[in-house]
């Protein structure tokens, strides 16, 4: 079955992976800049604290897009599943997308935290519409 809300999770997805390349291409230079080697037997954090914040932002965000779009991820595809993927809530999937690579290249460039909770707001709200747009469809569905 394809529907359009498929092809906003793909691009969320794909884009995970480029904030996953990002982090690499600066961690990895950084690591061998400043001479770090992780030790399993340390603490993480005496690692982490060790590479430049400029170069944790990539990694943060690489693990903020593991959370909330998790839930996105459900919603897209129960939308899917129920023939509801088009119109409006393909829409709303689009602008959730964008707003989550909006959040990424913030976070991963100036970090400026005001900047991304706004956008971290409104990209909730935008993900608390296509719930509740699903939640009415599974919720008045007549029971099998």
């Amino acid at each position: 079955m394809h529907t359009p809300i498929l092809g906003a999770a793909i691009a969320l997805v794909l884009w995970t992976f480029v904030m996953w390349l990002w982090l690499y291409a600066t961690r990895l230079p950084a690591m061998a800049k400043g001479r770090i080697v992780y030790d399993p037997n340390r603490p993480a954090s005496e690692f982490i604290d060790k590479i430049p914040p400029n170069v944790r932002w990539k990694a943060d965000n690489y693990n903020h897009l593991h959370e909330q779009p998790t839930i996105f991820y459900a919603v897209a595809i129960i939308l899917a599943i129920l023939g509801a993927g088009g119109g409006i809530n393909a829409t709303l999937a689009w602008i959730y997308v964008a707003l989550r690579v909006v959040h990424s290249i913030v976070q991963a460039t100036v970090n400026k935290v005001e900047i991304r909770f706004l956008v971290f707001v409104l990209a909730s709200i935008i993900l608390l519409a296509l719930s509740i747009n699903a939640a009415l469809l599974v919720f008045s569905a007549p029971a099998a």
